[in-house]
């Protein structure tokens, strides 16, 4: 359906589209001038190790040097004082009656909290400030004392930040007005394309059994022109939708829309409501064979909805109930992913230009990467696009060892890394396909080599461990012939980063040395999270605290999506998860089973590898976090079930029997033997 006819179809059912729109327009109105302006003081507040403990230690001359290991288990201890029942009753007899909020300091791994108080009176919330920030101290004292701490090893707290002047929260009021508006524009929508469905549907019965009218062709004057007569299919909407994703970065969103909020995602929902009125107008019916990642997509919608539930049957704070908000919205970004590659694709070669344009694409983010890695700088720190505002604090270039660590456009270089391995087996696919011999090996192998070797200047275990896994699944699948060329390039690789690129390797290796032996910083700090995050599952165990409400500013890091979705989502959402890990698997396996050519075997293996990486990643960092490779997981899923399907269909027509024609050919006789 092009956008002309959808323009049409609003305009003939306008007595949905203008009464909807103007109740949400003077909703949205209503709103704005009810609700007040909310105000905001912050304060931080570090642990410090008593002066008995750092003399102990003659090198740590500094105390605040010596901050840091079992301070940190301090640190959320005091987190859970200052949040309990008691400590809040205590605070309003102190006068504190607004809501308040204790956390870990965002992209921080040191014992430094910060307390904030929100509330509609600016003097106000700063009294409350300096109260909440002194209570936090006397609670620190009282649970030490409680457990007969000598007073010369208490651990003390030290103001860093003192109590701000209150800055105005507009955001929560935009972001209810905005909801308000986009339901009503696109419940009107929807009855508007729904109703011109039944109404397609009344009018075909009678047309049945009428006789055939004679289709007279339509006159030149009468055709359709310009961008609005164009037929949309859903390759062109993917397409739209991956040069957002790739090429704005993923930290900048809509300030209403908070991090789900991208281009990108806006976009997809946008295609989602062009797939819903082509398929309600009847234009359009879900390609046969690919309902299995749809039925998985809504094991993982039932397990988004009963944590939303359970965030609010329970006591969560705004910022709690807005990330429920959001995470309703990212799931619905996915749904529509899925639901245009799998349901919305209804020709093969128009599927195959999908995945050949997604390549290319990645590989262009790929080369940005190189450039970021040779350049030590980050090339989306500089892009900055009018009305669009970063959802990730402090992002910069981040190093490891002597290297600058490239993220290209994605929010950080882990999902730089994640979103490569997830999609290399295809461009490895691609540069191996018989059909694509003709082109020039420049153009076959270059998203090979651009994609394989970005992914060890992330200098993280997590590009390592997919370049890995990518060469176990696909490798062992070849030719010996193809496979000892395999082996013997990828040993000359490692000899060209040596050379190319001095300590690149060494640094590499030193990071899996310092993890097997648990000597690394961030493998202690995110041993010790998984042990923090133990209590919030006993609290929620089956449907969890609610899908995107476990946020950083409000806990801290899991860097693990396992660990995240327990906590969001308890085991439902665990079993989700692994569902749909499982299913982009079996898809792959079952693609390489139907297939009859090596190009489509091929295929299989690629979306089978794909999967595996996908799910092994996640044990390394939250991936599905981040929109870019969240956004790459559930496109690539949608497409391994569109060509499941087609493979069906094909196996399917090839099994009935041959046409009519053959049955009239001659039959051999019977004649008696003489």
């Amino acid at each position: 359906m092009s956008l002309g006819e959808i323009w049409a179809i609003l305009r003939r059912r306008w007595y949905f589209m203008v009464p909807f729109t103007l109740l949400s327009l003077l909703g949205g109105s209503y709103l704005y001038v009810t609700v007040p302006v909310s105000y905001q003081s912050q304060s931080s507040v570090a642990l410090l190790d008593s002066s008995a403990v750092a003399r102990l230690a003659p090198t740590f001359g500094n105390p605040i040097s010596n901050a840091g290991g079992s301070l940190i288990v301090t640190a959320d201890v005091l987190i859970r004082t200052l949040e309990s029942n008691d400590a809040a009753k205590e605070l309003r007899g102190r006068g504190v009656t607004d809501p308040y909020t204790a956390g870990f300091a965002p992209a921080s791994d040191s014992p430094l909290l910060m307390l904030s108080v929100t509330g509609t009176d600016r003097a106000k919330v700063l009294r409350e400030t300096n109260t909440l920030t002194t209570f936090a101290g006397e609670q620190l004292s009282a649970l030490q004392a409680a457990a007969k701490v000598p007073p010369a090893y208490f651990v003390q707290t030290a103001p860093v930040v003192l109590p701000q002047t209150p800055v105005a929260k507009s955001k929560s009021r935009y972001q209810d007005i905005a909801a308000v508006v986009i339901l009503g524009v696109v419940s009107a929508f929807l009855l508007s394309i729904l109703m011109e469905g039944v109404a397609v549907v009344r009018r075909r019965r009678p047309a049945r059994n009428a006789a055939p009218r004679e289709r007279r062709p339509r006159g030149p004057g009468r055709l359709r022109t310009g961008a609005l007569g164009r037929r949309v299919d859903a390759t062109a909407i993917l397409t739209a939708y991956l040069v957002l994703a790739l090429f704005i970065p993923s930290n900048l969103a809509l300030p209403a829309l908070g991090g789900v909020g991208t281009p990108a995602n806006v976009f997809a929902l946008l295609g989602l409501l062009w797939y819903l009125a082509t398929w309600l107008g009847g234009r359009i019916l879900p390609a046969p064979g690919t309902r299995l990642v749809r039925v998985a997509l809504c094991v993982l919608g039932a397990a988004v909805l009963a944590a939303y539930v359970a965030d609010a049957l329970r006591e969560s704070s705004h910022q709690e109930v807005l990330g429920a908000d959001r995470g309703l919205i990212g799931f619905l970004v996915w749904v529509s992913l899925v639901v245009l590659t799998s349901a919305g694709v209804q020709e093969r070669d128009r599927l195959d230009v999908l995945m050949r344009r997604l390549v290319v694409l990645g590989s262009v983010v790929a080369a940005i990467g190189f450039y970021d890695f040779f350049a030590a700088t980050n090339i989306a720190d500089s892009i900055h696009i009018p009305g669009l505002q970063t959802s990730v604090a402090q992002v910069s270039a981040m190093d490891r060892g002597a290297f600058t660590r490239p993220r290209a456009t994605t929010a950080q270089p882990l999902e730089f890394a994640g979103m490569l391995a997830i999609l290399l087996p295809f461009a490895i696919q691609q540069a191996l396909d018989p059909v694509r011999r003709y082109l020039r090996a420049a153009r076959r192998w270059g998203p090979v080599v651009l994609m394989a070797g970005a992914l060890p200047l992330s200098v993280s275990r997590t590009s390592i461990i997919g370049l890995l896994l990518v060469a176990l699944v696909m490798v062992p699948r070849w030719k010996p012939a193809r496979r000892w060329a395999a082996i013997g390039v990828m040993t000359a690789s490692v000899a060209v980063f040596k050379v190319l690129v001095p300590g690149l390797i060494g640094t590499i290796t030193g990071l899996f040395a310092s993890f097997l032996s648990n000597s690394d910083s961030s493998t202690q700090a995110r041993t010790v999270k998984y042990s923090a995050i133990v209590p919030y599952l006993k609290e929620h165990p089956f449907f969890g605290r609610g899908f995107g409400t476990f946020t950083p500013d409000l806990y801290f890091f899991t860097d693990n999506q396992y660990m995240l979705s327990l906590a969001e989502m308890g085991v439902l959402g665990m079993v989700a998860l692994l569902t749909l890990f499982v299913t982009g698997i079996h898809q792959g396996g079952a693609v390489r089973r139907l297939a009859r050519t090596e190009s489509d075997r091929e295929l299989g293996q690629a979306f089978f590898a794909s999967s595996v990486v996908a799910m092994v990643s996640s044990a390394t960092f939250d991936s599905l976090s981040f929109p870019m490779f969240a956004g790459m997981f559930f496109l690539l899923l949608g497409a391994g079930a569109s060509y499941l399907g087609f493979l069906r269909r094909e196996a399917a027509a090839a099994a009935l029997p041959g046409p009519r024609a053959s049955a009239e050919s001659p039959q051999p006789q019977l004649v008696e033997s003489r």
